[in-house]
Order: C-alpha cells, then structure tokens, then sequence
C-alpha cells in the first residue's frame, strides 16, 4: 500500500511540475513513477514486491471483468428462456484466507459476481457459507471460488 501511496504522490508531483492537469499526463506520470519505484525495489524494504503486486492486480481486473460477464451472460440465459437451469444450494468454501480484511474483500467479491452470495463466515474464520443459484457441480464451484480467492491473497500478502 505503501508503493502505490508513493507512485500517486509521484504521479501528482509530474502533474505539477509539467503544469499540464490532464488524466493522460497523470498516467504518464504514474507510469514514469512505476518505474522509478521498481528500479528502487531492491534498496527500499517497504517497496519490496510493488511492481509484482501491482502488475497482478491489473491482471486481476481483467480476470474479474471476464469472470463478471461470464456470470451475468448466464444469469440473464436462465431468466430470458423458459427452462430454468438454476438448482440453487448453499456449500462452505474452506478458506485460506486469515485477516478479517482479506476474508471480506473475498467476500465482496464473490457477492459482486452475479448468481453467488456471501451468507456468513464461521466462527473460526475457516469456512466462508454461500449461496449459489447454479450448484450443478460443487466442486467446480468450489475450484473456481478458490481460484477466486488464490488470485485475491496473492495481490494482497
């Protein structure tokens, strides 16, 4: 959190010295601070791993967007035929996840994602319960919740 604090302040001290105020111009220089700050990685500690995290969190916006139409294409199929696929249940996801606030990013996000809910977290935070609208197959489910969440944890530790 540290790293993107100082690529902003970076990207916002560009801004002012080139005296051009344009979101082109911030992107440049928060583009021209990345890199600055991944040729520092090595010598500052709290930016150690910056330019990794960063890059995968970009790559999971994408892998979001596409798991977010995936969801909704499906969604809006079983409302607009006839035949209703849905066979709605609720499993227990076993989590990796530990702190509170990865456990409830985690938890937003599958609530986000169209035909899932985030019912409740156990009380050893181990288990996260979810409702499904399509639990054709549990253990797919499961695989792609837990790719879900591998790909969360690795943005975040």
């Amino acid at each position: 959190m540290i790293g993107f604090f100082c690529n902003v302040m970076l990207a916002l001290a560009w801004v002012a010295l080139s005296g051009s105020l344009t979101a082109m111009n911030f992107l440049a220089g928060f583009v021209f601070g990345f890199l600055a700050l991944m040729a520092l990685q090595n010598q500052v500690a709290v930016l150690d791993g910056y330019g990794r995290r960063l890059l995968r969190f970009i790559a999971f916006i994408f892998y979001f967007i596409i798991a977010l139409f995936k969801a909704n294409f499906r969604v809006a199929y079983d409302i607009a035929t006839p035949v209703w696929y849905m066979k709605p249940g609720v499993i227990g996801l076993p989590l990796a996840a530990r702190t509170d606030t990865e456990i409830m990013f985690l938890s937003s996000l599958i609530s986000l994602t169209p035909g899932t809910l985030s019912l409740d977290v156990s009380d050893d935070r181990r288990v996260l319960f979810i409702h499904a609208m399509f639990l054709q197959d549990e253990e797919a489910l499961r695989s792609e919740l837990k790719d879900l969440e591998h790909r969360l944890l690795r943005i975040m530790r």
